[in-house]
């Protein structure tokens, strides 16, 4: 991919200006504790090669304190997601051989902590880790995007985030339902944006994935 010119980047007012974004409602969220759970959601996804991706961990509020995170890891298509937490042997291990399947391309947004959890964590290297950040500047954005910059710059529209969600007991056993709409729509979010970056040429060699009509 060719370097573009300087691109600018949308700041918090801009954004504040534009219309909602669409949101993935709880009837399109899957929570998966349990390795049946897991098994079930890996057949639905393996049907799509790229998956929405992100992870969320328990805050940590003590100076030197090390997360022992990630507690969730949420993997969406364009259509659907799915919240994964990992307290249950069975399924931490299936998510971390979907993590490692280099068959499947994981889309999202500052990666590298994730990826260093996710090592420590689960014990393997995710494979096929796109962070659309790189995308962007590629492209000529200078700023790293995050999601809420590369959906107003991909859809006109204003990506909501929950302060309150972000920073919630995400080691919880039971997420509450502001829980798991705020984590799989960040992983769907970024399905969406990868969607539409393949779908403009943005992307070299890869097809976006079927869209809901």
């Amino acid at each position: 991919m060719t370097a573009c010119p300087h691109r600018h980047t949308p700041d918090r007012d801009e954004i504040a200006a534009l219309p909602p974004f669409e949101r993935l409602g709880l009837e399109q969220i899957v929570r998966v504790d349990d390795e049946a759970g897991a098994r079930a959601a890996a057949q639905a996804l393996a049907a799509h090669p790229v998956w929405g991706f992100d992870t969320e961990s328990k805050p940590t509020f003590v100076r030197d304190q090390v997360s022992d995170g990630p507690h969730v890891v949420q993997l969406a298509t364009p259509e659907q997601a799915w919240v994964f937490q990992l307290h249950d042997p069975g399924c931490r291990a299936l998510v971390a051989a979907m993590l490692a399947d280099p068959r499947h391309v994981k889309a999202g947004f500052g990666l590298g902590d994730d990826h260093k959890r996710i090592v420590a964590k689960l014990g393997v290297q995710p494979a096929g880790v796109l962070d659309l950040n790189h995308v962007f500047r590629q492209l000529g954005y200078r700023k790293d995007m995050g999601v809420k910059a590369a959906v107003a710059v991909m859809f006109g529209q204003r990506f909501a985030k929950s302060k309150k969600a972000a920073t919630s007991n995400w080691a919880a056993r039971q997420l509450s339902p502001g829980q798991l709409v705020y984590a799989a729509n960040d992983a769907w979010a970024a399905a969406r944006v990868h969607a539409a970056l393949a779908g403009s040429g943005a992307i070299p060699g890869q097809q976006p994935p079927h869209q809901a009509s």
